[in-house]
């Protein structure tokens, strides 16, 4: 379980590919010790398992589910990745409640920028999904909680401000 309050970041320096699956590399400072391998990690909001740790380079596996369902079908190396340890009993929830299982991806179809926030369109890709969008509904994109400002028919709208593009 995550909050969507993102802290953290990492830069993917390796990538291993098969056909129906990835093993991926990610450079943070975020600290993890041994005991975290086998803990839940939001990647870009993909709940992954931390698989390997050395030093500052932690490691996932990616079944073919995981990358049918996401954006890290399509990561590069040198991809700055949204990262987000669980949440832990007693810890502030700033956020909104988020699992880290992804249903689906969008497409950014427009961003307006009105005076300092950013307005972005999203088309779901999958339309099925689409009945899912409520206005003022909690969404989590690439790990980040966000609110649903509207919807209209295959689009959604959020409204992002300058401290959460930062």
């Amino acid at each position: 379980m995550f909050n969507g309050i993102i802290y953290n970041t990492g830069k993917v320096i390796s990538i291993k590919k098969t056909k129906k699956s990835l093993f991926i590399g990610i450079l943070s400072n975020t600290t993890f010790k041994k005991k975290d391998l086998g803990s839940s990690i939001s990647c870009n909001g993909v709940c992954l398992t931390l698989v390997k740790i050395d030093n500052k380079k932690i490691y996932f596996y990616l079944s073919n589910e995981t990358l049918k369902r996401s954006n890290f079908r399509s990561v590069k190396i040198n991809q700055i990745i949204n990262l987000e340890k669980s949440l832990s009993f007693g810890k502030m929830i700033s956020g909104h409640y988020s699992q880290g299982h992804v249903d689906t991806v969008a497409k950014v179809n427009q961003i307006s920028v009105i005076d300092k926030t950013w307005l972005i369109k999203f088309k779901i890709l999958d339309k099925k999904f689409n009945k899912y969008l409520i206005e003022k509904g909690s969404i989590t994109i690439n790990g980040a909680s966000l609110t649903i400002s509207n919807t209209k028919k295959n689009y959604f709208n959020i409204s992002v401000i300058p401290h959460t593009l930062k």
